[in-house]
């Protein structure tokens, strides 16, 4: 039988330091259980959220000035590869997943983060 009892929490941190406008200039992130605590400075984050009683997402889409097209390509490629490997463990679907695996390998040879196949 399944319990819900909590028995370990985590807190996430982000941090963002702004210039005058507004756009992110400096971005940290860390978590309670991880390297005590400590935030590590990231270029570009991506947090997508599902509210449990309006069942929609809810995003944070944010990169410093410093991120580099060819960077935010290579990161979007990691997240879509990442996101068709998360859908398969939640879903099970297999042919979904691969067809998401798919375009993330086009996507990738697209941006030349990766070298075309064949």
């Amino acid at each position: 039988m399944e319990s819900n009892e909590i028995v370990k929490s985590s807190d996430i941190t982000i941090r963002v330091g702004m210039d005058a406008t507004g756009v992110p200039t400096k971005m940290e992130w860390g978590a309670s259980d991880r390297n005590n605590g400590a935030l590590d400075e990231c270029k570009a984050m991506v947090v997508a959220l599902f509210d449990k009683d309006h069942r929609d997402t809810l995003r944070i889409d944010l990169w410093t000035k410093e991120m580099q097209v060819m960077e935010m390509d290579r990161f979007m490629y990691q997240i879509l590869r990442s996101l068709s490997q998360t859908y398969l463990n939640a879903t099970q679907n297999k042919a979904l997943a691969e067809d998401m695996a798919r375009f993330a390998q086009h996507f990738g040879e697209q941006t030349e983060v990766i070298p075309k196949e064949g």
